[in-house]
């Protein structure tokens, strides 16, 4: 749903901006929210960023959220200026493409994300995208923070209105912003997880389902690398939650570190979830495969069942297609059909045989 901006000050000839829309700001810039809060409250006023963290650090309690979608170098550096923000974490949140991370530089936390989103489907197949992964970085000060998106999913809108909905819980500083944003990913974690749970079971049943012979082993792999993206995003992210939940450190308010120690356990049990799910596709796999030796096996035992009862026929006509004179019965009356007759009784007995034991 769209949503407008009701609380901002801009020129009366510019429109309001659509945060959730994950287009770049028709402001022009990749700045789409700016906001000031103080003591948990939105405050009016601060078009700009500079104007937004001046006003911040003439209140007490007090500090501004800035949101930018897919800045550039140029677009950036102003508000890495602004803020004295490191040159390494600067390249670092403009390039994107980051492992996800939790790094101190001076007075400054940098936090990278990766956010998820499961990609619905009709059909797996060998080239169905499952996970789409986006990034979203966060600079966090003791009177800033400032986030980062990049990719088409991850809007911070619903996640900024929920917050405002709790001003106490937001009267404690940009450190509860990013606990809110780190929740906010790990809980996405979770919902991709179920989905995904859905496809494995869906292929789990299609592997061992009487007709299997529809089933393309390209569509189990698309899965398991699907779910090796899922599982890069997750894994990297236990360190960095472990150090905000339990070092003490002056950029987290002291009541705000137990709550990174929920988001840890919800993504403990994310990342156990998603070890299950990789052992499962590989069993699946490999019973996939071992199915595929079987019917092949069985296809040979058919093969090599009828090739060996062709061996009679082509025995005996091989052996009286011999250009002698002299063997017997040639000349005899009842030769030819005694010979058809002896050809038709093996040729029977080994069909028989090879029914008994399963080859045919």
């Amino acid at each position: 749903m769209l949503r407008k901006l009701h609380h901002e000050v801009r020129p009366a000839h510019r429109r309001a901006v659509d945060l959730s829309h994950p287009a770049r700001s028709p402001l022009g810039s990749a700045v789409v929210k700016c906001i000031v809060y103080q003591d948990g409250e939105r405050r009016p006023g601060a078009a700009t960023p500079g104007a937004a963290i001046e006003q911040a650090r003439t209140v007490d309690n007090g500090f501004v959220w800035i949101g930018l979608h897919e800045p550039t170098e140029a677009e950036f550096a102003d508000l890495a200026d602004l803020f004295d923000l490191h040159p390494l974490a600067v390249e670092d949140a403009v390039h994107a493409h980051q492992r996800p991370k939790v790094e101190r530089y001076g007075d400054v936390l940098f936090s990278v994300f990766k956010t998820v989103r499961y990609v619905e489907h009709e059909e797996l197949t060998a080239t169905s995208e499952v996970v789409d992964t986006g990034e979203l970085m966060v600079f966090t000060g003791t009177d800033f923070v400032i986030t980062i998106r990049h990719g088409a999913h991850g809007s911070l809108g619903p996640l900024r209105e929920a917050l405002e909905q709790a001003p106490d819980q937001l009267a404690k500083g940009p450190s509860a912003v990013l606990h809110a944003i780190a929740d906010h990913v790990v809980d996405d974690y979770l919902l991709v997880a179920d989905a995904v749970q859905n496809d494995i079971d869906t292929a789990e049943t299609a592997v061992f389902s009487e007709d299997r012979d529809h089933i393309d082993v390209g569509q189990i792999y698309q899965l398991k690398r699907e779910i090796l993206e899922l599982k890069r995003a997750v894994s990297p992210l236990d360190r960095p939650l472990q150090t905000l939940a339990t070092a003490p450190s002056a950029l987290v308010d002291s009541d705000i570190r137990p709550y990174f120690r929920d988001v840890t356990d919800h993504l403990t049990h994310v990342a156990e979830q998603i070890c299950a799910f990789d052992a499962l596709i590989d069993s699946i796999l490999q019973a996939h495969l071992a199915q595929v030796s079987i019917a092949q096996n069985e296809d040979m035992r058919k093969i090599s069942a009828w090739v060996a009862i062709i061996a009679v026929p082509t025995m005996v006509c091989g052996i009286y297609g011999m250009n002698f004179d002299y063997m017997p019965e040639l000349h005899w009356t009842y030769g030819y059909p005694l010979a058809l007759g002896a050809i038709a009784v093996a040729c029977l007995a080994l069909h028989r045989g090879f029914r008994r034991v399963g080859w045919l």
